[in-house]
């Protein structure tokens, strides 16, 4: 295994039905969404959105534990916009991402220290990293 878990601090668990079209709910029942593939006239949400939501509160605590470490005080109004693209290159489904990242009042070098940092340490980004096309954008 490439990076073995040694402490074990969470599992989330759901159950999905009907893939783009279905429904996932979780095992505590605190995620119950409705799926629609993306651009249809579908009311639920899509895959991409979950991973840009999910993603992005996972990089602002990994920005905020940079933030610690290096003791920047950090604005109560930081933000992440996340995109995610689902694209295609011939017949092969690809996804693509942005994380544009804003800091209020923080110096861009320190902005930039921060992401780059919390890019280096988030889950989300370890995992995608190397198999997605990703930017981390200060605006």
């Amino acid at each position: 295994m490439i990076n073995a878990i040694e402490n074990l601090i969470y599992t989330g668990k759901t159950r999905t039905i009907g893939g783009r079209n279905g429904e996932s709910r979780s095992s505590d029942g605190r995620l119950d969404v409705k799926l629609s593939a993306p651009g249809s006239s579908g009311t639920g949400t899509n895959p991409e959105q979950l991973l840009a939501a999910g993603w992005s509160a996972c990089f602002i605590g990994a920005i905020g534990k940079a933030a610690a470490a290096l003791k920047v005080a950090l604005p109560n109004n930081v933000e992440v916009h996340s995109e995610i693209d689902l694209g295609t290159v011939g017949t092969a489904y690809f996804l693509r991402a942005r994380l544009n990242v804003s800091l209020p009042g923080v110096p861009l070098d320190v902005a930039r220290t921060l992401v780059d940092t919390a890019h280096d340490t988030c889950p989300y980004s370890k995992a995608t990293r190397g198999n997605i096309d990703v930017e981390i954008n200060l605006i």
